[in-house]
């Protein structure tokens, strides 16, 4: 949290109320800045006083809206009753944003644009609502914020919602590569983390899509059979190599791309993979693995005084094996465990460090497959496991045993899914997963729209619904 409102506040707007030592003494709500008064209407005349007013009107509204929308505003300062207005009309908007047609949409703002626009921005609501529809077209007008329909309005790629999170939370939810790429195009941080009552805390965009992914249905049927329990300590070889084979699979390949791509912006990525292994948690440490293998390799590689750094694989190495060592001086089973469950990540960072690029260069030549489609699974498990015997691991015949996977069935009708401003159940209230980390219980399959994930193959979300 500290680090979120650093960044808020390096971002804020500052007036020019420099001291005469060049220090700044005042900071500014970027939500509420303060802009120039209207210079002094002396000697015009009542109508040409009046133009110079509107004139200044019109500039300090384009002003204090191109402002806002580069600004990190923490928290959301939206009136209810504006939320409440917009959830009131959405479901005329939903058909435009359906067909993310931005001249019906342009002409919808003109007409009906009450509830989504304050104070010269597009409310963290309504661009929330855009998101989730996967509307990427309709969304880049607001950002760029260009078109006259919008009088000066526009997006905040960095504003905190009611519920906590920001835009690219919800893209990462919804694993829409096109509306990250948008997103981060126009300024949004992949550093900043949810806070509030409504939401888990300190969670990353990168943290919603790799345990998002962990919740595909492939991974717990296959990984987790009994799903009242996740229970990493009975991990070994065989749990290892066929998590590495389901990760392969070409169905997994969007939610490794959308990882790989929030992977790409956001700070510290080593520590992020260090805390998940120090959890045990050995899914969610194979998906930033294998998802961000590259920016692992490379991005701690720094020359300095003609010598080069090792690279992330190998510190993450000896923090594994330095977290053992200081265990060896403890005593009691949870401590066995969790030497146990450090050997298994010390063994999956050790095959990802090995076979990582093969693997990774024969998912990307697999197609955006369907949920529905019949994948021919054996072909995948005979090529990954010859990859994998080509970098010194032969894995059997059982480590390479998936399973039958099929998508989900029991899916919540419409009347389950809360579906107003503020309503929420019980699923998304903060709670503890049975390996420990902090976010929501798994609960029954969510039925939205299936943009562009299909709610067929993935778990629900723990961020919360509109």
């Amino acid at each position: 949290m500290d680090e979120m409102h650093k960044e808020a506040i390096k971002t804020t707007y500052h007036e020019d109320t420099t001291s005469t030592d060049g220090s700044r003494t005042d900071v500014y709500d970027p939500s509420n800045p303060p802009y120039p008064p209207c210079p002094p209407a002396v000697g015009l005349s009542l109508s040409d006083s009046i133009r110079l007013v509107a004139k200044w009107s019109r500039e300090k509204e384009a002003a204090l809206g191109a402002l806002r929308a580069s600004s990190i505003i923490f928290p959301e300062r939206i009136p209810k009753e504006v939320n409440h207005l917009f959830h009131d009309k959405v479901h005329h908007l939903a058909p435009i944003l359906d067909k993310d047609s931005v001249r019906r949409f342009l002409s919808y703002m003109e007409r009906n644009g009450q509830g989504m626009q304050w104070d010269s921005i597009i409310t963290p609501e309504a661009l929330n609502h855009m998101i989730s529809q996967n509307a990427v077209k309709c969304v880049k007008i607001v950002l760029e914020g260009q078109a006259p329909e919008l009088d000066g309005c526009r997006a905040d790629p960095n504003c905190m919602n009611q519920y906590g999170y920001y835009p690219l939370h919800r893209a990462a939810e919804f694993f829409s590569v096109d509306m990250i790429q948008l997103l981060v195009r126009h300024g949004a941080s992949a550093n900043l983390r949810t806070a509030g009552a409504e939401v888990i805390e300190g969670l990353l965009p990168l943290h919603v899509a790799v345990e998002n992914t962990c919740m595909h249905k492939y991974l717990e049927d296959s990984l987790f059979p009994n799903h009242e329990h996740w229970d990493y300590t009975e991990a070994d070889a065989n749990f290892i190599f066929k998590l590495i084979h389901l990760l392969c699979l070409p169905e997994m390949k969007i939610f490794l791309d959308t990882t790989r791509l929030i992977a790409k912006y956001t700070d510290n990525l080593l520590d992020e993979l260090w805390n998940y292994i120090k959890e045990g948690k050995l899914a969610e440490t194979a998906v930033l693995l294998m998802a961000a293998q590259e920016q692992i390799r490379m991005g701690t590689s720094r020359k300095r005084n003609g010598d080069s750094k090792p690279d992330g694989f190998a510190i993450t190495c000896d923090r594994i094996w330095n977290n053992n060592i200081a265990l060896q001086s403890e005593k009691g089973q949870q401590v066995e465990a969790r030497i146990k469950l450090n050997n298994m990540a010390l063994m999956l960072v050790h095959v990802i460090s090995k076979a990582g690029e093969g693997l990774d260069s024969y998912i990307q030549k697999h197609l955006e497959v369907p949920y529905f489609m019949q994948v021919p699974r054996l072909e995948v498990i005979e090529r990954v496991s010859s990859i994998l015997k080509d970098n010194g691991f032969c894995p059997t015949s059982e480590w390479t045993e998936i399973g039958n996977l099929c998508p989900y069935e029991d899916v919540l009708s419409s009347e389950d899914i809360p579906n107003k401003s503020g309503e929420s159940d019980s699923r998304w209230q903060r709670g503890r997963n049975p390996s420990g980390f902090a976010f929501p219980n798994p609960s029954p399959r969510e039925n939205r729209k299936p943009v562009p994930v299909p709610i067929t193959v993935c778990g629900a979300s723990f961020l919360p619904v509109p």
